[in-house]
């Protein structure tokens, strides 16, 4: 479906010849930054092998971030679609939720970590890596589906994966260098 100058994907209409072309590049692109991603962690080996715990904590980490962000996306593409949506509106909504949901899932697994662990450090660590990866989360999202509505792709097709690589990548980054930080 055309509208406004951007082929949306819609299974309803659309052969599967016609899906796989517009979501292949996003995809693609996520295959290249995932491979980045792999190689950004693993330059986070010294603190892992330090403390093995902290690998523990980051499928929590990166999930609680993909998961604000994937809302923030979901919503804001929906918006786009019905032509409803105002950029910097949905900023400041979605950046001030991201940093409320970092904080209650920060303070949230601080207690679940300090408790199980016995370690202020590792604890520390989680909170402060699951608060910041989440408060980015809506930001990266919103910036990245805005580009691509922009330059008139499908957000709802193109910009899960773009995004989910993105901000795993940020969440790693933002995990390990806290860790670092912290316990090394």
């Amino acid at each position: 479906m055309i509208k406004d100058g951007i082929e949306y994907a819609d299974d309803n209409t659309e052969s599967i010849k016609t899906l796989f072309k517009l979501r292949i590049p996003s995809l693609f692109l996520g295959l290249i930054l995932g491979i980045i991603l792999s190689f950004l962690t693993s330059r986070f080996e010294q603190v892992l092998m330090k403390n093995i715990e902290i690998a523990f904590f980051i499928p929590f980490v990166v999930y609680v971030a993909d998961a604000v962000g994937s809302q923030t996306q979901g919503i804001y593409s929906g918006g786009l679609r019905l032509g409803k949506a105002k950029f910097f509106k949905y900023l400041l909504k979605e950046s001030a939720l991201g940093l409320v949901f970092g904080l209650i899932f920060g303070a949230i697994i601080f207690s679940i970590v300090a408790l199980w662990f016995s370690s202020v450090a590792l604890a520390l660590t989680v909170a402060l890596s699951s608060f910041f990866a989440v408060a980015t989360a809506p930001i990266i999202s919103l910036f990245v589906t805005e580009i691509l509505q922009l330059i008139r792709k499908d957000p709802a097709a193109n910009s899960g994966p773009i995004t989910t690589v993105i901000q795993d990548t940020a969440s790693i980054l933002i995990y390990g260098f806290i860790a670092s930080a912290l316990i090394l």
